[in-house]
């Protein structure tokens, strides 16, 4: 028989967490020695600038998943399904970045009326108050006084200098258009069980609208374009808060790392900086290998001058990198790729490998609301109960990154046990998982490797 008390029971445990759970994350900011954060501040705290916020993410993480949880059970279920879709502040969001609301108020941080800011970014002042008052109502933008709107911490972010603000924009902009598509690549015989790139829901937007897809071609010819895709990406490691790795990896027991699918250094150029004693190779495409070079000598000379820096030119698809390294690094490159191109991305690295080397691989891991143990997960922490074991809303943006990755790649974020499979065919063995929070570094070795 069902204890009547047990509903109940659950939810004070839930609302235990979420008060356990703050106060963990008030406490992180009150290690800086600047106290917690004001939901008026017009500056970012210093918490907000480093690069080890790991210990705040868990924090959140579980604040996040029990209040999601929490509310779901109180909720009308009519009220939570619909909050579900009814939702359009990425639309306000886009608004705000691409007409720099944030920059106009920069100058102005006592505020400025909605009058005088819409005629400073040339749109009609009615819409553009609509559009504050959207954000204002979830934090982002103040109302100083009536229809007098000003930068808060949250609204800093989409100054037009700021990478998270470039992502915000790729999101808002593009992630809708190849989202309102999924249903129809789902029912459609080309794409409904097609794993190939060619059909992703991106492809079939640009076709439905008598497009070639230009997503790519636009950026291999316009710097403008490529420049703010960069910057989007550095705005995506910022919100995964990807630079943990650096932090919490044994680094000084290495002596040499490969950075596979390098871009232009955003992983190895902090690397390079704060561990001085290691090799690094830095390996992606000839074109990009160029920029890369340029944005070393632009950003971190220093580590050029004694040679433990090379730039080495490579088709992950076709070649194996540089032999006989310590660590072959991926970070967000799986995930672009189909199992069958993972594998060979994969095998390849298998056969640079010597006995000590492994591979870490950096990306966004799906857990399933029901856990198994598993090999080397003794690093990953489970939320308690009676919260979902992957913690439910507290993993959001590992959830939607996943989606992203269909819509944009037709390609997806791996289980652990996906990718322990791609691993085992390349003769690879999982031996340890570090939890990030949003992303995960799993460690491989050669399989039969002590």
């Amino acid at each position: 028989m069902t204890d009547s008390n047990e509903p109940e029971a659950k939810l004070e445990a839930l609302l235990d967490i979420i008060n356990s759970s703050a106060h963990q994350a008030i406490a992180e900011y009150k290690k800086t020695g600047h106290g917690v954060p004001s939901a008026d501040a017009t500056t970012f705290h210093p918490l907000d600038l480093t690069t080890d916020t790991l210990a705040l993410k868990k924090a959140i993480r579980l604040l996040e998943g029990a209040y999601h949880q929490l509310s779901s059970i109180l909720a009308p279920p009519q009220h939570t399904v619909m909050n579900l879709v009814f939702n359009y502040n990425w639309a306000c969001t886009g608004v705000a970045f691409r007409a720099r609301l944030a920059d106009v108020l920069d100058q102005h941080p006592e505020g400025l009326s909605v009058d005088k800011l819409a005629e400073a970014v040339n749109l009609d002042k009615v819409k553009t108050a609509r559009v504050l008052r959207a954000l204002t109502l979830m934090g982002c933008f103040k109302e100083v006084e009536r229809d007098i709107f000003a930068n808060n911490r949250l609204s800093l972010i989409l100054k037009s200098a700021n990478n998270v603000g470039c992502y915000t924009k790729l999101h808002s902009q593009d992630g809708p258009k190849f989202a309102g598509v999924v249903y129809e690549t789902m029912i459609d015989e080309e794409f409904s069980r097609s794993q190939e790139i060619d059909k992703a829901p991106r492809v079939f937007a640009f076709r439905k609208e008598g497009m070639k897809d230009p997503y790519y071609e636009a950026m291999e010819n316009d710097e403008k374009k490529r420049d703010a895709f960069h910057k989007a990406m550095l705005g995506q490691s910022e919100v995964l808060g990807a630079s943990a790795v650096l932090h919490h990896y044994p680094w000084n027991d290495i002596s040499s790392v490969v950075d596979v699918g390098s871009g232009i250094g955003t992983f190895s150029t902090p690397l390079a900086k704060m561990f001085p004693h290691l090799r690094i190779t830095n390996q992606d495409l000839p074109k990009v290998m160029a920029l890369a070079q340029n944005a070393w000598e632009k950003n971190a000379p220093e580590t050029l001058l004694d040679g433990r820096v090379e730039f080495i030119p490579i088709n992950f698809l076709e070649d194996a990198p540089v032999v006989g390294k310590d660590v072959y690094y991926l970070r967000h490159i799986l995930h672009n790729w189909p199992d069958a191109e993972a594998t060979t991305i994969l095998r390849n690295i298998r056969k640079a490998m010597r006995p000590n080397s492994r591979v870490l691989i950096h990306d966004c891991v799906i857990f399933h609301t029901l856990q198994r143990p598993s090999v080397g997960t003794n690093g990953l922490n489970v939320a308690p109960e009676p919260m979902l074991p992957n913690f439910g809303a507290g993993s959001h943006n590992t959830y939607q990154t996943d989606l992203t990755m269909w819509f944009i790649f037709n390609s997806k974020e791996r289980t652990l046990e996906e990718l322990e499979i791609i691993g085992a065919a390349a003769g690879l063995a999982l031996t340890q998982v570090y939890d990030l929070v949003d992303t995960m570094l799993i460690e491989f070795r050669i399989a039969g490797q002590s």
